[in-house]
């Protein structure tokens, strides 16, 4: 059975992680996702990561991260030349997924009306900080700027320690999300009405609409949400718990949860004491509550508890580090992980995470990460130039071959027909 998307194929222009995340979904679905990437550098991404070797070497490790399975193209967009072989690009493509500033793309003179002028049947998905418009469209914006300016910080953390950032970059990770789910659904519409259309992804907007709950509280309900750190606003007792030894989620949201809890704890009397007999009077007294329920849970471990709670329907789990539950049966037995053909510094083998759904046909192995312009020859000549006019764009740093920076000063543009012959399909 065919991945969703076989068939598709899509022009990443984007950086660093909302754009590239985005990309790497559509990969994996199956679309041919071609990275179309500056030659001086490329994403940069490629210098970013825990691995300074890897990063030095254009492949680092926050790159390896979203950017497996696509091929890399690079292009100096600044030059006439640049901007012609992209519209050939657009010609054959589907989608174009950018993360510029607005209005960049106009300025180069490739925004999305010149874009479907060449193929009215382009997709286009502009990801920014603000969106196209606005009094804030013009600021630059990265994913620790957005946390703090739509309200995720001043709800992360509790009263000591708010605002918070959270521990990863999740105003980008939405983005590429909303994006990818975007223009999955526009090309739902290009097959059946053979148009394209424009797509604008908000960083901003897109976080404020995973903050649902928050926010649907604030507007309906007129309540200024607050950091309570561990606890969870909807439920009492739902949280995080110290016990003997190791601190428990605990999410007994549901009535029949709190009183199996209570019996599992040896504690039945907190079923009928008024306080927390009843959800919104265990939300009132939760501190109370929680004082009840430690009393009780330091007579074993986390990991004890975890197992008694679970065996009677009441939702616990410990709170692992990554490298724990990387570890865990449960990720390493679905294949979460998976390792490519290629290596990281030391000689282990490079390791990517898939999506985070499964489908019917399991993913096909990945190939690894692009070097910069790997596929840059490959494509050219798909779209109908010669060797000698490749030749002359890459001795004026319109294009880059491999990972070179820029092939002009180089004593002797590459041997076409051999860099051709060895590069990724």
């Amino acid at each position: 059975m065919a991945l969703p998307l076989v068939g598709i194929r899509v022009l990443d222009l984007s950086n660093v992680l909302a754009g590239p995340f985005c990309g790497y979904h559509l990969a994996r679905l199956g679309a041919e996702v071609i990275k179309v990437e500056n030659p001086k550098g490329g994403d940069l991404a490629r210098r970013l990561g825990a691995d300074p070797a890897m990063a030095k070497n254009l492949m680092g490790l926050s790159f390896v991260a979203v950017n497996a399975d696509k091929q890399s193209v690079a292009i100096d967009f600044k030059a006439d030349d640049g901007k012609e072989i992209f519209l050939r690009l657009v010609e054959q493509a589907d989608v174009v997924l950018e993360n510029f500033r607005p209005k960049v793309m106009e300025r180069l003179g490739l925004g999305y009306d010149v874009l479907a002028k060449r193929n009215p049947r382009i997709v286009y998905c502009a990801i920014s900080g603000f969106g196209q418009d606005g009094p804030w469209a013009g600021r630059p914006a990265y994913d620790q700027i957005v946390q703090g300016l739509s309200g995720v910080m001043s709800v992360t953390g509790d009263a000591e320690t708010a605002p918070l950032r959270t521990g990863f970059p999740i105003a980008d990770t939405i983005a590429g999300l909303t994006a990818s789910f975007a223009i999955a659904a526009a090309l739902v519409e290009q097959r059946q009405t053979g148009r394209g259309r424009r797509i604008d992804v908000s960083l901003l907007e897109a976080t404020l609409a995973a903050m649902g709950w928050v926010v649907s509280n604030h507007l309906n309900a007129n309540v200024d949400p607050q950091p309570i750190g561990n606890e969870n606003f909807t439920a009492a007792p739902s949280g995080t718990f110290a016990t003997g030894s190791g601190p428990l989620n605990i999410a007994a949201n549901e009535q029949k949860q709190y009183e199996a809890l209570c019996d599992i704890v040896g504690k039945p009397a907190l079923k009928s004491d008024p306080r927390f007999r009843e959800r919104q009077s265990r939300k009132d007294h939760r501190a109370a509550l929680k004082q009840e329920l430690e009393v009780a849970l330091a007579a074993k471990p986390a990991v004890e508890w975890e197992a008694l709670f679970n065996a009677k329907g009441v939702p616990a789990g410990c709170v692992l580090s990554v490298p724990e539950v990387l570890r865990e049966q449960q990720v390493t037995g679905r294949k979460f992980v998976e390792s490519l053909k290629a290596k990281v510094t030391g000689g282990q083998t490079m390791r990517v995470t898939r999506p985070g759904f499964r489908l019917e046909t399991d993913y096909p192995e990945p190939s690894p990460p692009p070097s910069l312009g790997q596929d840059t020859v490959k494509w050219l000549r798909q779209i109908g130039f010669k060797d000698a006019e490749i030749e002359t764009f890459g001795q004026r740093g319109v294009i880059a071959f491999d990972n070179q920076p820029t092939v002009k000063e180089t004593a002797k543009v590459p041997d076409l027909k051999a860099r051709a012959e060895t590069s990724s399909t």
